[in-house]
């Protein structure tokens, strides 16, 4: 378990695909990276045993068989069912990472109570008799585990075959007798031993299956985090992930999925220096996830904002230099007007160490109430430079406009159109439209954060970076509760 944990927010990137490529030729193709610092990893540990300590008392634990050949060559059977564990408590826990070999993880002093129903026979061709008995174990074990990490089937994958128990205490007790006579001894002597060979292959084992629950249910996490509905991401790994002595690195396609199309690139510009080591945990995006990203937005149809009411006699309230033409005003108070704005065509982006620039293509268009056709009709070619911020669990976006063209202005009627209008409407477009814009991507991503339940995480000091061709997002945090107890409730019930 705790080996899965240091891994808890690596694996959250983590999606099955069909090859892994060496760590050089798998830079090009990779459009999302996570790094998992040593102080990260170590916060996952600690607080993980936490949790299991509150969460894991009592819990089914096992079933397990064994049949062994005893005393006057009789065929002994012994069966347990509902296996539970108490009073689970752990001592100390060392967490170490080796660079380029793998985890080193080590419990000692970990102390459990295992309660349950041993069903045993013996059987021969002379005697057979089948009886059960309640138990209690009483152990005290050192646990190691020397997990190494690997790109399996396109996943992360853990080998977690060099794994050790050491008994300090493993106390039987039947039917709560702690003075068995002889003969019940030697019956608990010979189960104990059995004992002792199950727990040891069987811990092990539960550990490599607990792993792999966690990664899948990280996985599904990161999946419906990153997905909404006709758009997702294909987090799939491109290559197997790095460990050195103060952070855990794995490197993802991020391609963009919409509908039946997926994006695809090979000329990401990620190399390893572009992150550092100070801070808990970093994400890497280049500029070839963002940009389909933004196209598939687009194709869905979600660039569009109807503005009518209140709001929109509140909107032209702005105020700017330039003076509102006539008409305008006389459409403005006519009965029922509403302002439709939408892409038109499919918007790009790309990051410089200034911002990121997005250059899109409006519609706009002013309607009246009872009339078929759009009273006021232009399109605007905006350039804007935009930087993120995220604080107090909100979304904050900042523009500077770049560059503003008015082209395709057309009425319903024989109105001539002059340069005082085009220049309005220019001004009006930096001054209303593109706050106005902002105000709603702001609304749209922070509720769509929320339904994926980012405001549960506790995120300190946020900052994104932006830079050639990629934006980079570090982090310190606290421990996700939720997400272990959510994966807790998960595996246990």
């Amino acid at each position: 378990m705790e080996k899965s944990v240091a891994l808890l927010l690596v694996l959250g990137l983590v999606r099955i695909s069909s090859s892994c490529l060496d760590s050089p030729d798998a830079y090009k193709f990779t459009g999302a990276v996570c790094r998992l610092t040593y102080p990260a990893a170590v916060v996952c540990k600690y607080n993980t045993l936490c949790s299991l300590f509150l969460y894991g008392n009592p819990h089914k634990y096992c079933i397990w068989e064994a049949q062994m050949n005893v005393l006057l060559k009789l065929n002994s059977l012994f069966h347990t069912s509902s296996l539970e564990v108490h009073n689970l408590s752990i001592g100390k826990s060392e967490f170490e990472l080796k660079e380029n070999e793998g985890i080193r993880l080590s419990i000692s002093n970990v102390s459990a109570v295992f309660k349950g129903t041993i069903n045993y026979g013996y059987g021969s061709w002379l005697l057979s008799l089948k009886q059960s008995v309640d138990f209690e174990i009483e152990s005290h074990i050192d646990l190691g585990i020397n997990p190494k990490l690997y790109c399996g089937k396109g996943k992360v994958a853990a080998d977690t075959s060099d794994c050790y128990l050491t008994f300090h205490k493993l106390k039987l007790l039947l039917q709560g007798d702690r003075e068995p006579g002889w003969l019940k001894k030697i019956f608990t002597d010979i189960v104990t031993f059995t004992v002792k060979l199950v727990v040891k292959s069987q811990i092990c084992k539960e550990i490599n299956n607990v792993a792999n629950i966690l990664a899948d249910f990280i996985q599904e996490q990161a999946e419906q985090f990153l997905s909404d509905g006709n758009i997702g991401v294909d987090i799939s790994v491109t290559t197997h992930p790095i460990i050195k002595s103060n952070y855990i690195e794995s490197y993802h396609k991020g391609l963009v999925t919409y509908k039946n199309e997926t994006s695809v690139f090979n000329t990401s510009v990620f190399n390893p220096s572009q992150l550092s080591e100070n801070r808990m945990l970093y994400f890497w995006f280049s500029d070839r996830l963002l940009d389909p990203l933004m196209g598939a937005v687009h194709h869905d149809g979600r660039f569009v904002r109807n503005i009518s009411g209140t709001e929109l006699t509140d909107l032209f309230q702005t105020e700017i230099s330039s003076a509102r033409p006539e008409l305008l005003n006389k459409w403005l108070c006519s009965e029922g007007p509403m302002l439709k704005a939408k892409s038109v065509s499919v918007p790009h982006m790309w990051t410089t160490t200034q911002g990121t620039f997005v250059r899109a293509v409006a519609g706009v268009e002013l309607s009246l109430a009872h009339q078929a056709k759009p009273t006021l009709y232009f399109e605007t070619d905006v350039t804007v430079v935009v930087r993120a911020l995220y604080a107090e669990k909100k979304l904050i976006l900042r523009a500077t406009a770049e560059l503003i063209t008015i082209t395709e202005v057309s009425t319903s009627g024989p109105v001539a159109m002059n340069e005082s209008l085009k220049t309005y409407l220019q001004e009006a477009v930096e001054k209303m439209g593109i706050p106005k814009v902002l105000s709603y991507l702001e609304a749209e991503l922070i509720a769509l954060m929320d339904e994926q339940g980012l405001y549960l995480f506790d995120i300190i000091n946020p900052e994104v970076i932006p830079q050639d061709e990629y934006v980079m997002v570090q982090l310190d945090f606290g421990f996700p509760h939720h997400l272990l107890v959510e994966f807790l409730k998960r595996t246990l019930d």
